[in-house]
């Protein structure tokens, strides 16, 4: 089974999954990332300078390369939602989920049916009009994946409602703006790493996967062991400065 299609049962049998944003509209490095064993590549829409045509081409050359494609959109609009899964990503990443009416909305939209994406057989996910409606129904509803990060205090108080909803696969942390929103200066301080805490806690409570950005890769672990158990870390801006700085090491100064 291809990766792409496996995909969906692992996220929510909770396998130990790592993937990567992707920060650069570039297909090319899209093709490179296909390479890797990461579980899947996260499309960042949201902070990195993505149009439609750049979205549309980096999911062709992840499909093209079997790797699992998510797109982190930016508002989680139904025009948004539609653009990147018809465009064939494997899932959408909703920013900034706060209630579980907002979460029950974007994941309804995320699905044909009433109330949900509207139809188009013309579409790369099904395939330029050579799958019957049938199948690609079928396929979309057991394949479609829809990520909620949670990043806001305001959620916290919300996270059993948002946990509960049918057809949110995954609760995802977001640190960095977790960190903003509880007025703390590093995502290592108590009151975010007690927030991370009630978060992993929710998803257990409901059967949901946790997923998660942490600052340290190294602590990884010990995420997993509070019940996480999907990262998404670094991007390939993180790659190209690591790998450039390594190379730049290589060299003794002697001045």
């Amino acid at each position: 089974m291809s990766r792409i299609n496996e995909f969906r049962a692992r996220l929510l049998a909770r396998e130990p999954l790592m993937g990567t944003f992707l920060k650069t509209p570039s297909p090319i490095v899209c093709e490179v990332l296909c390479l890797s064993p990461l579980a899947c590549v996260c499309i960042d829409a949201e902070h990195a300078p993505f149009g439609r045509m750049e979205i549309d081409s980096c999911i062709a050359a992840l499909r093209a390369g079997d790797m699992p494609s998510l797109v982190r959109v930016q508002t989680g609009t139904a025009g948004e939602i539609l653009t990147v899964l018809d465009a064939g990503a494997s899932g959408i990443v909703l920013p900034h989920i706060m209630t579980g009416a907002q979460a029950s909305v974007a994941a309804r939209k995320a699905q044909y049916g009433s109330g949900g994406r509207g139809y188009a057989g013309s579409s790369r996910a099904a395939r330029y009009t050579t799958k019957p409606m049938a199948d690609h129904l079928r396929d979309s509803a057991q394949s479609t994946i829809v990520i909620a990060q949670i990043e806001d205090a305001e959620a916290l108080e919300n996270l059993d409602e948002i946990a509960s909803v049918e057809g949110i696969d995954c609760l995802f942390v977001g640190r960095i703006d977790l960190t903003i929103s509880l007025g703390a200066t590093s995502p290592t301080d108590a009151i975010v790493v007690d927030a991370v805490n009630k978060i992993c806690a929710a998803g257990q409570r409901h059967g949901k996967t946790v997923g998660m950005f942490i600052p340290l890769t190294e602590d990884c672990a010990q995420w997993q062991a509070r019940g996480a158990s999907f990262f998404m870390l670094a991007s390939d801006h993180g790659f190209l400065l690591d790998g450039a700085r390594a190379l730049a090491g290589k060299l003794i100064d002697k001045t």
